[in-house]
């Protein structure tokens, strides 16, 4: 009983309840922060050690897997056309595949694969990165599809459209924020997730020039002092919208100091504890309180430092703030102060384009060569274990029922033996 109350407080205190136990609904997991309260996970592993079925993939994605009950969400790319799979959790099996959109297109690491799905437990929303945004339940049925490009215009973003939809309540927050290949303003959407259709549609101006309007982020869901608030990183700032009108309740400015026309923003921001915490490309990421009205930009700023991430969104647990930047340098931070607990130290060699994930009092996070690190949480570095599998991986690890979830270029692996709750 005591362990129930505590995983209700901490749902309840970064505002996300998970649907079930062990899900991962969505692309930073059951409180939208990258952080789960499973224990005693798996440390160890290879590609044929310590693994309860892989299956065999046909391309790399960005895209996370999603977990559900007895289900596995994909977004799969496979030649020139998006699928979603569901899986069969417990053998690796397929159940059933619909085709989502033609079109698929890559450039370099991207294709438009890369949105992750979102599940409330009865149904899954996906979307492409042609603009294609649908509802299916959990026996394939498709309930509704919106054509957002045909809606509101061609996405204008240099590398292609990348952001996973944030699902709160009955709403999908999706975020346009583009102006590389467009002179058509950044917008963000609320869509109804029975109905499909926009509740509100609301621009985001900014002044960023060349390449820095662009954003690959996915918005992080704010609650404090029974306010709840939508924030979005991209165009050089970070701004704070009311869920219910889409109107911008504060910005800060900050995250381009310089005015550099390639500051495009990929690492997304992250919340907890009433920080708000909003990465750039490395220099600098800003930590501001939440609360603000207005202009926010040094009246709610707490700290910033110059040894941000690039693309992997980092994670906290409201004491220490955990980054990994594209070389595999990691840093540990004061959550609250910004101090430097530890770092730089070096993990893995390699690029790192997923995102750690924080768990069992450990921090896992994959390189672009497939190569895990496992090292310890808290104020004290200490590498755990480097599992190497030598598959080309961009996708961030997913955990649940005792499981952790990984996808490569060549497979979806179940890692470690589920444990029921």
């Amino acid at each position: 009983m005591r362990v129930k109350i505590l995983l209700i407080l901490l749902a309840v205190s970064v505002g996300v309840v998970p649907t079930s136990g062990g899900d991962w609904p969505q692309w930073r997991g059951p409180h939208l922060n990258g952080t789960s309260q499973e224990t005693d996970l798996p440390v160890t592993w290879t590609t044929t050690e310590n693994i309860a079925w892989k299956l065999a993939m046909p391309a790399w994605t960005g895209a996370t897997p999603i977990i559900s009950g007895e289900h596995i969400f994909l977004n799969v790319a496979d030649g020139d056309h998006i699928y979603l799979w569901t899986v069969d959790r417990n053998t690796g099996k397929p159940i059933w595949q619909r085709r989502l959109s033609d079109g698929n297109v890559k450039r370099r690491k991207q294709n438009m694969s890369s949105p992750s799905p979102v599940t409330d437990g009865e149904y899954v929303w996906v979307m492409t990165g042609t603009g294609i945004l649908t509802q299916f339940d959990f026996d394939g049925n498709e309930g509704w599809t919106r054509d957002i490009q045909a809606d509101y215009g061609s996405f204008g973003l240099n590398w292609g459209y990348a952001s996973s939809p944030l699902l709160y309540e009955d709403g999908l927050y999706v975020p346009v924020l583009h102006g590389m290949r467009t002179d058509d303003p950044s917008y963000i959407l609320r869509v109804d997730t029975a109905t499909g259709e926009t509740v509100w549609r609301v621009e985001r101006p900014t002044n960023a020039r060349r390449e820095s309007p662009d954003a690959y982020i996915t918005p992080a869901l704010l609650q404090y002092n029974g306010t709840t608030e939508i924030v979005t990183t991209g165009g050089d700032v970070v701004t704070g919208h009311d869920p219910e009108t889409g109107r911008e309740l504060w910005r800060a400015d900050g995250l381009n100091p310089r005015n550099n026309g390639a500051y495009r923003i990929v690492a997304s921001p992250v919340v907890m504890d009433g920080m708000i915490y909003a990465p750039t490309r490395e220099r600098p990421l800003l930590a501001l309180r939440a609360g603000g009205r207005g202009d926010v930009t040094t009246s709610h700023l707490a700290w910033s430092t110059r040894n941000g991430p690039d693309v992997p969104t980092p994670v906290t647990d409201g004491t220490y703030f955990y980054i990994v930047n594209d070389r595999g340098i990691v840093f540990c931070l004061d959550a609250k102060t910004g101090e430097t607990i530890y770092g730089p130290k070096r993990i893995t060699p390699g690029t790192y384009s997923s995102s750690p994930v924080l768990a069992d009092g450990k921090i896992y996070v994959t390189n672009e060569d497939g190569t895990t690190t496992v090292y310890k949480a808290g104020p004290e570095f200490k590498i755990l274990a480097e599992n190497v599998m030598d598959e080309y991986t961009l996708s961030s690890v997913a955990i649940s029922d005792g499981q952790l979830f990984l996808r490569t270029d060549s497979f979806l692996y179940a890692v470690g033996q589920r444990r029921r709750h």
